[in-house]
């Protein structure tokens, strides 16, 4: 190897050196192990979690676990409780539902003393979403 040759090789390999050593910074890739499972999904809140409770309590005696409506006897009167899913119960605006929550009436016990304004907003949000899918029923005239 000529001398001019050696010289290029070393002065390049000195170069080399010198920028490596400068650079001491180590660069790592931080992956999860395969052992490891993401994170789940917290389950989705009840937000009539309040509100089914109360409904458990004292309305299902009454209209039945899912709303289907029975017969009851409440303080030693037989009655006939309609169910919350199908027939006239779909025709009801919010605001007749919750007065007759509140006023009671036809067999039904007043429950204005027991509970909110807010607590009966939410039972009549219940009965829709719950028993009626969602239904709606069209704005009286």
């Amino acid at each position: 190897m000529s001398l001019s040759r050696l010289a290029i090789v070393a002065i390049a390999g000195g170069m080399l050196l010198t920028a490596c050593a400068g650079n001491t910074e180590i660069v790592t890739t931080v992956r999860p192990s395969p052992t490891q499972a993401p994170a789940a999904a917290s389950p989705t809140p009840d937000e009539f979690a309040i509100v089914r409770a109360s409904y458990a309590k004292d309305c299902a005696v009454c209209h039945g676990d899912t709303g289907e409506g029975k017969t009851a006897v409440i303080e030693g009167k037989k009655i006939k409780a309609p169910s919350l899913r199908t027939g006239h119960a779909l025709n009801h605006s919010d605001a007749d539902f919750v007065k007759q929550i509140a006023k009671g009436g036809d067999g039904m016990p007043a429950f204005e003393k027991k509970l909110t304004p807010k607590d009966i907003d939410g039972m009549v949000h219940f009965i829709r979403k719950e028993f009626q899918a969602g239904n709606q029923p069209a704005a009286k005239p």
